[in-house]
């Protein structure tokens, strides 16, 4: 599907599935980096981890008023042992998410290659 839309020159269309994929891609990203936050970070708040994680990943592809938005947002987030509750069930959500992040990560930078490879992601705003 997305060599079709690259081909009929409709891929960089908002209504795209490629435009879809790319910024799944990039809100996994985000979601990866949140969790590893959240591992390697015991001490920061939910804010702080989403904020580092937002710079560090989708914060580049967002102007001003996208990101002035996840800033406002992030006034809303949950607070950290609530959220790790919800998330975490019954099972150990520290092994849980360090198994999500290094299975998921890999396919995520397959996903970040194949787009490179048909021009639809270099990595940088765009």
């Amino acid at each position: 599907m997305v060599r079709v839309e690259i081909e009929a020159k409709t891929a960089k269309a908002s209504s795209s599935c490629t435009n879809g994929l790319l910024w799944l891609t990039r809100a996994m990203d985000f979601l990866v980096e949140l969790f590893r936050n959240l591992l390697e970070h015991q001490d920061w708040t939910m804010t702080q981890a989403c904020m580092d994680s937002y710079s560090k990943t989708l914060k580049k592809f967002h102007g001003w008023i996208a990101s002035s938005a996840f800033t406002v947002a992030m006034k809303l987030a949950p607070d950290r042992t609530k959220f790790m509750d919800v998330i975490g069930g019954t099972g150990d959500i520290n092994l849980d998410i360090e198994k999500f992040c290094t299975n998921f990560s890999p396919l995520l930078e397959e996903n970040h290659k194949f787009l490179a490879s048909v021009g639809m992601d270099d990595l940088k705003a765009s």
